[in-house]
């Protein structure tokens, strides 16, 4: 009995160390020596296009999640078809995500010092960052050692990314499983401040809920109509709408208002106010806007350690579009 306890106590210590030593070989300052300028560079890339058009910050924003939820955050969500991008999940991501990642990568390997050191899944980290700061929202360290995966298919991407019409039970299980609490998934959810969605993904909840009700009774009635409105039956499915209806150019806690007042346009969204067990946190960043960025700042940072390759794992890629 006291070996299997031994073995127990042994298998959990070895999986904290493995943790521990997975966060401790990703640092603030790992390219000190290597690319001193590296933050720098993809700031004023980044920024660069981010001047081009909006869609820049809400495209590499979800870039960076869709790509940490698969294989971990390794750029794999990058890699030129096949690969992940053919999965319907990740076939409404928006180009502009993907090309602010390759133009950074570009700038940083135009400077000498830093040609082929720099991996793609850093940059994307990097490059989350500015467009949060850019949209208003808050700046913070972002840790960096991640290296390159080689690998991306579409079916790894199944059951992987949270559904629109998920319940609290389903975000938390999916979120949980990438060490993510219930407080984390909320505060990641408030950069749907920034988001947009297409209509066939909400159509449901506005036209087609239940036989008794045609509209979800959690949406608020008269949003629904305006839904209706941008929304026509027969839309154009390339039509996109705004997540956030009242201030959708800015990182702020506007989406979780919006929550208290029936306006999550997904259900995954409202059920964060709808059900009891979340309301409070819901709540809490609706009144504090320093509490929510403060759970934000922790949440991306717990999602860039997610999955991550580093040390002589995975590689350096060249092109970020493809493997070396």
């Amino acid at each position: 009995m006291e070996k299997k306890t031994n073995q127990a106590i042994f298998s959990i210590f070895s999986l904290l160390l493995f943790s521990s030593c997975v966060s401790a070989q990703l640092r603030t300052g790992f390219y000190q020596r290597s690319c001193p300028n590296v933050e720098s560079i993809v700031r004023n890339a980044v920024r660069q296009k981010f001047q081009q058009t909006f869609v820049t910050a809400p495209a590499t924003l979800r870039l960076f999640f869709h790509d940490c939820f698969v294989r971990g955050c390794d750029a794999s969500i990058v890699l030129a078809s096949p690969s992940e991008r053919d999965h319907p999940d990740d076939m409404s991501l928006a180009g502009d995500g993907f090309d602010t990642v390759i133009k950074a990568k570009q700038a940083v390997d135009r400077d000498p010092n830093c040609r082929n050191k720099v991996s793609c899944a850093d940059i994307l980290a990097l490059a989350t960052r500015e467009v949060v700061v850019l949209t208003g929202g808050p700046s913070y360290p972002v840790e960096l050692g991640r290296r390159d995966g080689r690998l991306s298919t579409k079916a790894s991407v199944q059951h992987s990314l949270p559904q629109p019409g998920f319940n609290l039970n389903q975000l938390n299980t999916m979120f949980n499983r990438h060490g993510l609490s219930q407080t984390d998934m909320i505060a990641l959810s408030g950069a749907h401040t920034i988001g947009f969605a297409h209509c066939g993904k909400f159509s449901k909840r506005i036209y087609n809920f239940s036989p008794r009700t045609r509209i979800d009774p959690s949406l608020n009635r008269g949003y629904a109509f305006q839904l209706r409105q941008m929304c026509p039956i027969r839309v154009d499915p390339r039509i996109a709408i705004n997540m956030d209806p009242t201030s959708p150019r800015t990182f702020d806690n506007a989406y979780f208002k919006n929550l208290q007042q029936g306006r999550g346009l997904f259900t995954s969204d409202q059920v964060l106010f709808t059900d009891q067990r979340s309301r409070a946190t819901v709540n809490l960043f609706a009144n504090s806007e320093g509490a929510f960025r403060q759970a934000f700042i922790t949440a991306i940072t717990k999602l860039g350690r997610v999955g991550v390759k580093t040390g002589n794992a995975g590689e350096i890629r060249r092109d970020c579009s493809r493997v070396n």
